[in-house]
């Protein structure tokens, strides 16, 4: 699915990272994509071969998911927590070469694309978030829609191993359940992206791995958040927002009013698709990320 990129790893610290980036001789500012739950960087394969013809182009597995590292969570799950995952980002690109980049990230990554652009505002140029409004908001505001479109965040939260040990019984049909019951449902995915997220799901330590993500999220993440606002950090970089009209973040949340409170140039609109959507709109995303990275979109 993507032979114009080439695999390398990062060690950071015990963390091992894997990476892959384009081997198109291209200039330009190298853009860092980033994936979501339950997912990996195979979750590109429709738009990152045809972002890398214009620029540099880097992906990765988050710690926790795809052939990246799987840690012992520690105290309050803090080896999870999008700080740490923010650094893991920062150690891959130095180490393909690059100081400064543009983000485009989905859902877990589109969260740790904030925590970058906040605790790396130097490193980080333009940045584009897709389904996600600010972790701390939809904690706060969440319905009971939000809460049964989204049930696995407060599964995944609960204390182990009983989250652990109901995902291990069966990887797959977690996988499936989370992903197949969305908007499009499993038909969205190619056949090959998702053998492999599969395949990846089914490595010893996905599941502690992912509870670990998420119950960093409801924890030491929010507690990050909330420093920032005390503080007064924005993300100050061009932030575009995209959603699914079909999905439940926009159904339940004003994605827009959310970011302007914790961003200062904000822009975005809805998508004809569901939450996926790289996979379900990749021509209207390439053409969004084409126009906003090349400084064009608003």
């Amino acid at each position: 699915m993507l032979e114009q990129f080439e695999a390398f790893e990062v060690n950071r610290g015990a963390v091992r990272l894997n990476a892959w980036r384009s081997v198109n001789a291209v200039s330009g500012r190298p853009l860092l994509l980033l994936h979501g739950h339950p997912q990996t960087h195979a979750m590109w394969h429709l738009v990152a071969p045809e972002l890398a013809n214009a620029r540099p182009v880097v992906m990765m597995d988050l710690r926790g998911y795809g052939d990246s590292a799987r840690p012992p969570a520690g105290e309050g799950s803090a080896a999870y927590s999008k700080r740490e995952m923010a650094l893991d980002a920062m150690a891959v690109m130095h180490a393909a070469g690059f100081d400064q980049f543009d983000v485009l990230a989905h859902d877990r990554g589109a969260r740790v694309a904030h925590r970058l652009a906040v605790d790396h505002g130097a490193a980080v140029g333009r940045m584009m978030l897709l389904d996600i409004a600010p972790t701390l908001a939809m904690y706060e505001q969440t319905s009971l829609a939000f809460a049964r479109a989204y049930w696995h965040w407060f599964f995944l939260v609960q204390p182990p191993p009983l989250p652990e040990a109901l995902i291990e019984s069966d990887p797959v049909r977690y996988l499936r359940s989370v992903m197949g019951k969305r908007h499009a449902g499993l038909g969205a995915f190619a056949p090959e992206a998702l053998a492999e997220y599969e395949r990846c799901i089914q490595i010893e330590g996905s599941a502690r791995g992912i509870c670990g993500d998420y119950r960093a999220s409801a924890g030491i993440d929010l507690d990050h958040d909330r420093q920032d606002i005390a503080a007064g950090r924005h993300v100050e970089q061009p932030l575009r927002v995209l959603w699914g009209e079909h999905g439940a973040v926009g159904a339940s949340f004003d994605v827009l009013a959310l970011w302007r409170e914790r961003a200062s140039q904000v822009s975005g609109r809805a998508l004809p698709c569901g939450h996926y959507i790289a996979e379900e709109a990749p021509g209207l995303l390439l053409q969004e990320a084409t126009g906003f990275f090349e400084g064009a979109g608003p």
